[in-house]
Formats: C-alpha cells, sequence, structure tokens
C-alpha cells in the first residue's frame, strides 16, 4: 500500500523500561488509500466465495436475518473498535493488547485463527487460477457434458433431454476433474493434484511478491480492488436475474422460514459470516488501522466500508441463488437439491453462469476469474501483513524479505493439505475448528478485554482524545453489554446443539474430530500461556495480588506511539485519575462505564 514513510521519536518497550529512539513510521499515502485497502480486505473471498455456500447451508433467506441483526449489534461495534485501537496504539494487533496484558493471548489466539485462514484462502485463489487458465479455451470445459458423464449430467440447450436428478457440467467438472474429489476421507485424503500445486505456487508467489514492499505495495493498486469487483458483480447480477426460474432462487434467499430463526447454528454462522466479511478478530483490521495518522476520523470510513461490505454480500447472494433456482428450474429439483453446497459453491454457481453468456462467454470467465483471484490478493495480503507485523513488533532487525518469503514458503507447504482429492473436507474441518469456532470465543475475549477491563469508559476517553469526539450510547451499549452477551448466547446454544461436522452429508472419522478439537484448543490455549506469561514476567513484583492487579492495567508503554502525543496522553490521564472518586460503589462504577 504507497505509503510515506515519516521519522518520529518513537516511545518504546524494552523490556520494563520506555526508551526514546528515532524510528520510521510507515504511514499510509493518504486516507484514501486506507479507506480502499479496508473495502478491498473486507469486501473479498468471504463476501464472494464464503457468504453465498453458509447463506446455502442454512436455508438462505433463513440467514440473512440474523446476518442483518449481528452485522448491525455486533459486527459494525466491533469493526469502529479495531480501527480506533490500532489507529491509537500505532502496533499491530499483539502490541495493541498491552492495554489488557491478561488478555493478550486473545490477540495470539486471533493470529494463529489468521494463520488457518491464509493457507485455505490460498488454496481458494488455486482453484480461481485453475479455472482463469482454462477460461482461455475455445470452448469452457465447464460448458458441456463429456462423454462419460453422459447418464448423471444434463445439457444446457437440450430442451428434449429428461434432466430431472441430473446434475449440471460446471458441478461436475469442478468435482471431477478439477477436485477429482474422493467422496469420503475414510481411506486417506490422497496425494495432491499437481496442477492445483502449480496454481497454489504461482498464488503464495504473488502473496509475497506484495508483502516484500510492506504498505508501499498495495496502496494505489486499492483504488482498483475496491471498485473493480463491482463491475464484473453488477454484469453477474443482471445475467443470473435473467435466467429462467432464477427468481425462484432469488425469492428462496430473501425468504426466511420464521420457525428456523431459533436454530443456534443459523445465528453461529450468522455471527462467523459477519467475522469474515468485515474481517474482523482476525487482527488485520487493528494492522492497517496502525498505519493511519493518529488524528484521522475513521468514523465515515466505518459507515461507508460496513454498507458495501453489506451490499457486495447481498449482490453475491442474489448472483448465487438466481443461477441455483436456475438450476432447480432445469432439474426439477428443490431448490435444496438442485445443487449440492459447500465451499466450492461459487465454483460451481458462478462458472455455470458465465457459460450461458451467448457473447464472448470466454472473456467474461477471464474477467470474473481474475476478479476473484484479486480479491484473494487483497484478503491475503492483509492476513500476512497482520502476521508480519506481530513478528516486526516483537522483532524490528528482520528484514521484511525474509519474513515475507518465509511465510510464503511455509504457508505454500500448509496449504498442499487442501490440493488433494480430500483437500475440501480438510478445509472444511479447519474453517470451523481451527477459525470459525475459535474466532467465536476470541471475540468474546477482546471485547471483555477492552468492555470491562480496559473499560469501555477509559476507552471512550481515549477516542475524544485522539479523534475530539464524544462516543455515543449506540457504541457504549454494544461494546459493554449487547455484542458480548449476543456472542455469548450463541456460543453456550452452539454447543448445547453441537451435532457432528459433516461435508457432502459426510460425517468425519473420529480421529479427524480430535484433530480438529486440538486445532482449537492451539488457539485458545493462547489465553491462559500469555496470561501466565504477563503474570511471571513482572520481576520487581512479589505479591501476587498485586501481580494479578499489575496484569489488568495497561503496561507502561501504552499509548499514543508518537514520543509528544504520549506525554499528552500521559498527562491527561493524572488530570482524570486525580479528579475521579475513588470510594464509588461497585454498581456505580458499572454504570459510568457503560453510561459515561
Amino acid at each position: 500500500m504507497s505509503g510515506i514513510i515519516k521519522s518520529e521519536a518513537l516511545l518504546v518497550a524494552d523490556g520494563h523500561r520506555g526508551s526514546r529512539i528515532k524510528n520510521e513510521k510507515e504511514q499510509w499515502g493518504s486516507g484514501i488509500e486506507f479507506l480502499f485497502s479496508c473495502i478491498s480486505l473486507s469486501v473479498g473471498l468471504g463476501n464472494i466465495w464464503r457468504f453465498p455456500y453458509i447463506a446455502f447451508q442454512n436455508g438462505g433467506g433463513t440467514f440473512v436475518i440474523p446476518y442483518l441483526i449481528v452485522l448491525l449489534i455486533i459486527g459494525r461495534p466491533i469493526y469502529y473498535m479495531e480501527i480506533v485501537l490500532g489507529q491509537f496504539s500505532s502496533k499491530g494487533c499483539l502490541q495493541a493488547f498491552n492495554m489488557a496484558p491478561i488478555l493478550k493471548g486473545v490477540a495470539a489466539g486471533q493470529v494463529m485463527a489468521t494463520m488457518a485462514s491464509i493457507t485455505y484462502y490460498s488454496s481458494v485463489m488455486a482453484l480461481t487460477l485453475r479455472f482463469l487458465f482454462v477460461s482461455f479455451f475455445p470452448i469452457l470445459p465447464w460448458s458441456y457434458c463429456r462423454s462419460d458423464w453422459i447418464a448423471e449430467c444434463f445439457e444446457a440447450d437440450n430442451s428434449v433431454e429428461n434432466k430431472t436428478n441430473k446434475i449440471s457440467p460446471a458441478e461436475l467438472y469442478f468435482h471431477k476433474i478439477v477436485l477429482r474429489e474422493y467422496d469420503n476421507i475414510n481411506g486417506g485424503i490422497g496425494l495432491p493434484n499437481w496442477d492445483l500445486v502449480i496454481c497454489l505456487a504461482i498464488s503464495w508467489f504473488i502473496i509475497g511478491a506484495v508483502l516484500i514492499k510492506g504498505i508501499k505495495s498495495s496502496g494505489k493498486a486499492a483504488y482498483f480492488l475496491g471498485t473493480f469487483p463491482y463491475i464484473i458483480l453488477l454484469v453477474l447480477l443482471i445475467r443470473a436475474v435473467t435466467l429462467p426460474g432464477a427468481m425462484h432462487g432469488i425469492k428462496f434467499f430473501f425468504t426466511p422460514v420464521w420457525k428456523n430463526l431459533i436454530n443456534p447454528m443459523v445465528w453461529y454462522s450468522a455471527v462467523t459470516q459477519v467475522f469474515f466479511s468485515l474481517a474482523i478478530c482476525f487482527g488485520t483490521l487493528i494492522t492497517y488501522a496502525s498505519y493511519n495518522n493518529f488524528s484521522r476520523n475513521v468514523y465515515n470510513d466505518i459507515v461507508i466500508i460496513t454498507t458495501m461490505d453489506t451490499c457486495s454480500s447481498i449482490i453475491a447472494g442474489s448472483i448465487t441463488f438466481g443461477i441455483v433456482g436456475h438450476l432447480s428450474y432445469e432439474t426439477k429439483n428443490s431448490i435444496d437439491d438442485a445443487v449440492k453446497g459447500g465451499a466450492g459453491l461459487a465454483f460451481i454457481t458462478y462458472p455455470d453462469a458465465i457459460a450461458k453468456f451467448k457473447i464472448l462467454p470466454q472473456a467474461f470467465a477471464v474477467l470474473f476469474f481474475s476478479m476473484l483471484f484479486i480479491l484473494g490478493v487483497g484478503s491475503t495480503v492483509g492476513m500476512g501483513s497482520c502476521i508480519i507485523r506481530v513478528i516486526k513488533d516483537r522483532f524490528p532487525s528482520i528484514s521484511n524479505w525474509s519474513l515475507s518469503m518465509s511465510l510464503s514458503v511455509i504457508g505454500f507447504m500448509c496449504s498442499l493439505v487442501y490440493m488433494t482429492p480430500g483437500g475440501q473436507f480438510i478445509l472444511n474441518l479447519v474453517d470451523f475448528y481451527a477459525v470459525s469456532f475459535t474466532a467465536l470465543i476470541l471475540a468474546i475475549g477482546e471485547l471483555m478485554a477492552i468492555g470491562w477491563i480496559y473499560g469501555v469508559k477509559r476507552f471512550c476517553e481515549d477516542i475524544k482524545f485522539m479523534l475530539g469526539i464524544n462516543t455515543s450510547i449506540y457504541w457504549r451499549l454494544c461494546w459493554s453489554l449487547i455484542s458480548p452477551v449476543l456472542l455469548l448466547s450463541v456460543l453456550i446454544y452452539t454447543l448445547l446443539d453441537l451435532k457432528p461436522l459433516t461435508y457432502k452429508n459426510q460425517e468425519y472419522p473420529i480421529e479427524v474430530h480430535v484433530i480438529g478439537w486440538c486445532l482449537t484448543a492451539l488457539g485458545l490455549l493462547q489465553i491462559p500461556l500469555w496470561a501466565g506469561y504477563a503474570f511471571y514476567h513482572q520481576d520487581n513484583e512479589r505479591n501476587s495480588k498485586q501481580k494479578i492487579f499489575n496484569c489488568l492495567r495497561p503496561s507502561s508503554s501504552w499509548g499514543p506511539l508518537n514520543a509528544h502525543l504520549h506525554q499528552q496522553y500521559k498527562e491527561q490521564r493524572l488530570k482524570l485519575q486525580n479528579n475521579q472518586e475513588n470510594n464509588k460503589n461497585i454498581f456505580h462504577k458499572i454504570y459510568e462505564n457503560i453510561f459515561g
């Protein structure tokens, strides 16, 4: 992201003592670059690839209502909270949690979830490249039935053929040719497909090349990344809604089954999808905001980004369900049975619509898969930047080149598992255990850290110091009560109603579930491990009670990174503390924390 480099006197923590040094702080070239970079991060694969298949799995309209509710009272407040936290501290997500050292493990767990996410996001990019390459063929290979598919495949242009209970060539092409997918993984996941491995290597090479330049490399590109996808989506939307039967699918997308709204898994899916759509609770937003000018008013950015993100999801859902409605019309199956769900849904519905373009379908295929790949670059670069920033905050002498190349090589090796015939089974497993479920619990921890340990009251005072604006009761209530209570309720009901994970109606072997829970534990164990580290790292304090109390307070280095602003902040905090009454009871403190 094209940035300017500014030399500032920075206050950094060196063990237990603060020392002022001359350092270089990267910043965005302009506020517009930050805005478009956040758009390209949030309006990414989470919207175009993940949202449609999650909505399909959860009943279309039954999912949309909880999604919009969660977006309003959880997604947008957390988005604002993380942007403010990153901009105020000018640190990566791990160091930003110096405001509540006892819960620094929340940030560490989020980084681990980001590491898991970037591996399978890169695998989606590899699939996208595979489709992009064959889009240059004179005839799109997913537009016709092959000779060995005759018994199960239907030709879209054959009006005489009986299409009942048959499968579209796009779906067969994806599962049989691209993935060479197994029906189950009881006998193992197989070896990686060489063509997908090549596409994966290219994807990671591009990710690494962008990361090497740091934020300087894609700020200008963000103007393109944030606008080009909408042009392609609008073209596909027009084509999708004009297909026979499309309105039946779109109606399914917007019509809820009211009794299913009490299903906790629908709300769980809505919460985790909001995390993916907005890229919250993964540390990436904190990282991006850390490169902002300290006094930038980000309030308008929040409204613009979250609104565009919602529109993108709704457009992507309308396209997908319009095409599913068309497939239902063609095959005489119900919407639920018209196509198999799962993470590959986007690689079935979008290609199927493109194949039905009468004029230059190859050109539209190239544009669409280029767009999808570009969205993948925007998402994975954000994740990679978060991981690299955490390491550089701790080891500033390591070059960006070394970190970027190391991340690319390790990421490539880890992503190979998704390139196997059983790779989609593993993707589904990692998505649930290592990312979605873990992110839900860590989000509760993040809200507790900022809302109650650091305190909404002090957080709002920090916003006042940084932006000069007062925080409305809407944000205060969401940060302190509504968001954490709703997330905790969803977690409890999800655990009570938890069923064995399946993919394509196939259950996983017991040992695979054990591996999945180990992945969850790996992320969640960061909380007690880092809490223990914060406790035992206080060499100058012997009293255990005082050690715990110190872990609940911001570290000595907490505050604005700029030395002059840091000094002003410390003086302001001292004045506020001197003006506060110390004899307030607990109920008065709770009221004051929420309402100010």
